[in-house]
């Protein structure tokens, strides 16, 4: 019993450094070629519109997520955050792909090389683990008892 409570604590913390490592990552690579970002998103046929915003929130809210994942006081609403961060990463893929004629790729680095099955199924992996780690860092109830 002792080792599945260690597991409970120790698969948020895991899934949340690995979170934090990859918001990091992506959100340095789109500043490192923030001009190429940029364009990318401008001619996103979703969100071409909002383009001009998007290209600054996005890299605010990976690092902003990034930091506030590893606060063991901030961490299970990051990990929501996270969750629908991805959702919407993972939708607009899906989007796009069925939607679209033209496809941008608003990713940097090693993620770039992606195909876009390999970046859903990715994001799909991600997903489950931060799922994973949302259920154990949920504090349980106790069970209420049932009036006589």
């Amino acid at each position: 019993m002792k080792g599945l409570k260690h597991l409970q604590v120790w698969i948020p913390y895991a899934v949340s450094i690995l979170c934090s490592i990859l918001f990091i990552y992506a959100a340095t690579s789109k500043l490192w070629d923030f001009q190429n970002f940029k364009t990318q998103l401008g001619q996103s046929p979703i969100l071409t519109a909002y383009a001009e915003w998007v290209v600054w929130l996005v890299p605010l809210t990976e690092y902003i997520l990034a930091f506030l994942i590893l606060a063991d006081r901030f961490r299970l609403i990051a990990l929501y955050g996270t969750l629908g961060l991805m959702t919407m990463f993972t939708t607009y893929i899906v989007l796009v792909l069925n939607f679209s004629d033209y496809i941008p790729c608003t990713c940097g680095g090693v993620l770039e090389a992606m195909g876009w099955t390999e970046h859903i199924i990715f994001n799909a992996f991600f997903m489950v683990l931060v799922t994973l780690a949302i259920l154990l860092s949920t504090p349980k109830l106790p069970p209420k008892a049932i009036p006589t």
